[in-house]
């Protein structure tokens, strides 16, 4: 039945029925807890990934490889990232498999990419919310392409940590423009660090924010962060 599947999938397109790829969708389930099928079942889907299957294949294969996929998935799924047609579920799948070789994948992609596809790595950066893409992050916050700048502090607020915060902090204090988005994800990193009662770091970043700021709206949210910062204290 699998290999019927498999063989199903080499034809599969848009519109072809699902239910040709059941025995796949079988052993995906059945691969939980089982160590074996798991590694065979993800060799067979890394293979199809380098064969010539459709948009639609691929995208179904990379999703699959995002419940069940390992380190030895990565390099297949970094190939993808280049490519407009499948570059989404590629990350979608290197963002939800753990593990450095995936979050270095991503971190490669974003020195090599440009356009919406270097957006797209800089957002699955800050999906997985790992600290170890908190220094390929950083170096793209004196971004040239403001663009490119505002997705990576995006990203390290959605991170958080203090680790992040420093990066934007030290990016905000030599910003010659605007920087509200760089104030936007430090105000993430301030509630990421209270919710792991780190009040002091979080109080810190608060404090920063709650003085001559030109954006009335991030002193009040700067303010109600000091007043949850001393209810917590």
């Amino acid at each position: 039945m699998l290999n019927q599947a498999f063989e199903a999938l080499k034809k599969f397109d848009f519109g072809t029925p699902l239910s040709e790829l059941q025995a796949i969708e079988d052993a995906v389930i059945g691969a939980h807890g089982d160590s074996t099928l798991r590694s065979d079942l993800e060799a067979r889907l890394i293979a199809a990934l380098g064969t010539d299957i459709s948009r639609d294949a691929k995208d179904y294969v990379c999703r699959k490889l995002a419940v069940i996929g390992s380190s030895a998935a990565v390099s297949a799924l970094a190939d993808l990232m280049s490519s407009e047609a499948n570059a989404h579920l590629a990350r979608h799948a290197l963002e939800r498999i753990p593990g450095p070789e995936a979050a270095a994948a991503l971190a490669t992609a974003v020195t090599s990419l440009n356009g919406k596809l270097k957006i797209g790595a800089i957002a699955s950066i800050g999906a997985r919310g790992d600290a170890a893409g908190v220094a390929a992050l950083a170096s793209l916050l004196q971004d040239t392409d403001a663009v490119v700048a505002r997705a990576a502090a995006m990203s390290l607020g959605s991170i958080g940590g203090s680790e992040a915060a420093a990066a934007l902090q030290a990016a905000a204090q030599s910003a010659t423009g605007g920087k509200g988005f760089l104030m936007d994800a430090l105000l993430s990193c301030a509630e990421s660090l209270l919710r792991t009662n780190k009040v002091e770091a979080a109080t810190a970043i608060y404090q920063s924010l709650a003085g001559d700021q030109p954006s009335r709206l991030i002193r009040l949210a700067a303010t109600r962060g000091l007043l949850a910062c001393a209810a917590k204290a």
